[in-house]
This record gives C-alpha cells, structure tokens and sequence, in this order.
C-alpha cells in the first residue's frame, strides 16, 4: 500500500515490524474477507507464540502447586514461578522481590492498596487526591474507602487539551492528604502525565504516592526506584502477557506496615484454634493458589519484551503516533478528544452525528478493531460533554500501513453516513 501520508518522513528505528508480526498468529485473523488490523492495545495487547508456548510447556510437564510441596514437580513450578518474580523486579528495577506482590491484575493491585493501605492509615476527615482522568478501577475502590471511612476524595481537572491542571493540584494538595493516586497515561485521551512533579511535590508534604501504569508499562522503560513511586501498579494482558495477571511494587517501608488483604494459603505461617501468624513479605498479600501459569507466562513476555528492547518499541511507537496524528488530522470531521503535548499511542475521536458504537461496527466490517465506549472512564466523558469516543491504540506489532486502513476505514464511515 501506498503510504497516504506521503510528506510523512518517518526516522529509522531498527524494528523489523514483519518478522514480529510473524511472533502473533492471532494478526493472520481474516475478518469478513479481510486482513485483522487490530488497533485494541489499549483494551489488551496479543500474545506471542513465546508466551503461549511457555504457558503450554507449565501445563505438559511442570504442572503443580508451589511453595508448600516437597516433591519433584512442585519444586520445579516454584522455581519458574519465583523466577518469573524475578523478571518482574528487574523489569521495573524494584530494590528486591520483597517489594513485588502478584495479583490478578491492576485493578485487584489498587483495591489491595485501598482495603490495606487505606483502612490502616487513613481515617475520618483524610483526604486522597486522584484525577479527572482515572480509570474506573482508580476511581471506584477510592470511594468505597471513602464512604467506610469518611475519607474524602479530591480530583485533579484536567484542561481542554487532556492535560491535567497542575496548579490545581498544588492547591489540593496539603496536610490533609493522606494518599496521592494518578495513572500515568489515560487510558481513554493518551495524555502522559507529568508524574514525577506529582511525586516530588506529594513528597515535600510527606504523602505517599500510587501510580497507575497500566497504559504506559508497554510503550516504555519503567524504573521505580528513580521515579521514587511508593506503589506502582500494572496488568500482565497489557504487557502481551496473559490476563488475569498482576503486578503491586511497593516500598518496603510500607508493606511492612500494611495488614494483609485477604487470607489463607501462601499468606499464612502458622494457624492456631487463638492466632494466625502471617507470612514475610511478598507472600503476605498472596493468598490462595495463584495464576501460576499465567505468571510464567509474564515472565516469558517480559523474555520476549527484553528480547526486541524496550528502547526500540518505544521509538516505533512514537514515528506510529507522528504518523496517526498526521493521518487523522486529515480528515476534517475527525474530532480528537484530548491534543496532549505528551502522548501514547492512543487516539480517542468523535464523528459529530455518528455515535462511536457505529463506527466501531462499520469498521469491524473493514476488518479495523477500535474500541467504542466510554474507556471505563465516564468522568473524562462528562468532562467533554460527550457520552463515548471511539479510540484507536498502537502496539509493536502495528504498521503505517494499517494506520492507512484506519484512515481509509474512517472516510468509509462518512461516505455510509453521508
């Protein structure tokens, strides 16, 4: 295909984008005759065949519980599982696998935060400051602590661009504030937020700070220890890992201090008919038998991530953002909700007239896969006066080309409602 965007001058990164397509098996889908773009990565991202073959091999011939078996298998399992925790420490480059929780995903990550965190250190007439661009699950578990606490929630606004107003935050911010709670990068406008002032200012008051990094532990390196986060949290599906994974960094310091979130199995030492000891860190917020499977599984794709580079990922991923922004912007009855300075690749627009359901429905027939919804983020909704958007997200696997496919795919959308 002939690029559209023919003035586009794309920079060189090094990415062989073919030869990583050839690692997902899923993108040679046909959908109504046509070849899968897939333009979901927001929502999930696809798994390569070194992941689902590490899955496979668990199951062939590692299959056991871990940690409490003295045979063979279950030795074995233990040793891939807490190698995988391993991966994950040196990935975000935490200080020690005592600081790495595994949960069932982001969302389980925060509420363990607010349910421990939050009911030992936070009370009546405490307040907890997130944004106006939170996902639901950074949203929500804040308010079911507040109404058991009579915390109150405060929010940073954002500006018409998608930008959170930092003057704002400024404002909010004070000896009241127990906890700081921000995404890094919105899920539903893309915007990249500006989080180490957060941290740094939140930390001259003496508050703790949880960062969201659902949407930007794919598109580029994270290092918690320089950007001094207190908790961190991300979601295996989103890193080409399986679903129903999780990650919780946290400082030591204060998981030492936070009571356990749930209880039985891995988090118990010792049981009596009077008193349960609880189990040293990180074993202590990991009750039950987990997502053994689907850890090594994360392991494997942080193998396959460390394999490409996270440096060249993040480069094709910026020229993939250049060119949809030039794309898109062509169109003039594209509307992009949210122009950040900072962005990911992703793109959330409206067709004035053409709910973004129909879009997406239009498009599925071209073989495009957007998102269509309100993200799981109704407060940006509101903010926009708009009841959803439709949102095009990129991956490592995606190509100018198909950006072309959305863009012609969008002109077919106009020319059905014209």
């Amino acid at each position: 295909m002939i690029p559209l965007n023919s003035n586009f001058e794309s920079k060189p990164v090094g990415l062989d984008v073919e030869k990583i397509r050839k690692d997902f098996p899923i993108l040679d889908t046909q959908v109504s005759g046509r070849q899968l773009v897939y333009l979901d990565n927001a929502a999930t991202t696809h798994k390569p065949v070194a992941v689902i073959e590490r899955m496979k091999k668990y199951y062939e011939s590692e299959n056991s519980n871990i940690h409490r078996g003295v045979h063979f298998l279950s030795q074995l399992a233990t040793k891939e599982y807490e190698s995988a925790r391993e991966k994950i420490r040196g990935f975000i480059n935490a200080g020690s696998t005592r600081e790495v929780i595994i949960t069932r995903g982001a969302t389980d990550s925060i509420n363990l935060v607010a349910q421990s965190f939050g009911r030992k250190f936070i009370g009546a007439g405490d307040e907890i400051i997130i944004s106006e661009m939170e996902h639901h699950a950074n949203i929500v578990p804040w308010q079911m602590l507040c109404e058991s606490t009579g915390a109150v929630l405060r929010y940073i606004p954002i500006n018409d661009n998608g930008e959170l107003i930092l003057e704002k935050f400024d404002v909010l911010l004070n000896s009241r504030t127990k906890l700081v709670s921000v995404t890094r990068c919105s899920n539903a406008l893309g915007t990249i937020n500006p989080v180490e002032y957060i941290i740094e200012k939140s930390h001259q008051q003496g508050t703790p700070v949880l960062i969201d990094g659902s949407q930007s532990i794919q598109h580029g390196t994270i290092d918690v220890q320089k950007l001094d986060a207190d908790f961190f949290v991300f979601s295996g599906h989103k890193l080409y890992g399986p679903t129903g994974t999780g990650v919780l960094y946290g400082k030591e310091k204060y998981l030492r201090e936070m009571p356990p979130y749930q209880g039985g199995g891995d988090m118990i030492l010792n049981v009596s008919m009077e008193k349960t000891t609880y189990n040293d860190l990180p074993y202590k917020f990991e009750a039950g038998t987990p997502n053994i499977a689907g850890v090594i599984g994360l392991g494997a794709a942080i193998d396959y991530i460390n394999s490409i580079g996270m440096d060249l990922i993040s480069a094709h991923e910026k020229e993939l953002t250049r060119y949809a922004l030039t794309g898109l912007s062509s169109i003039w009855q594209v509307i992009l909700i949210g122009e950040p300075k900072n962005r990911a690749p992703v793109f959330s627009f409206i067709l004035e007239g053409i709910h973004p359901h129909d879009i997406g429905t239009i498009l599925d027939f071209e073989g495009i896969a957007i998102r269509a919804g309100h993200h799981c983020a109704q407060p940006v909704m509101e903010r926009y006066c708009i009841p959803a958007t439709a949102r095009a997200s990129f991956a490592v696997y995606n190509t100018f080309e198909e950006i072309d496919k959305l863009v012609l795919g969008i002109r077919r959308v106009l020319e059905v409602f014209s």
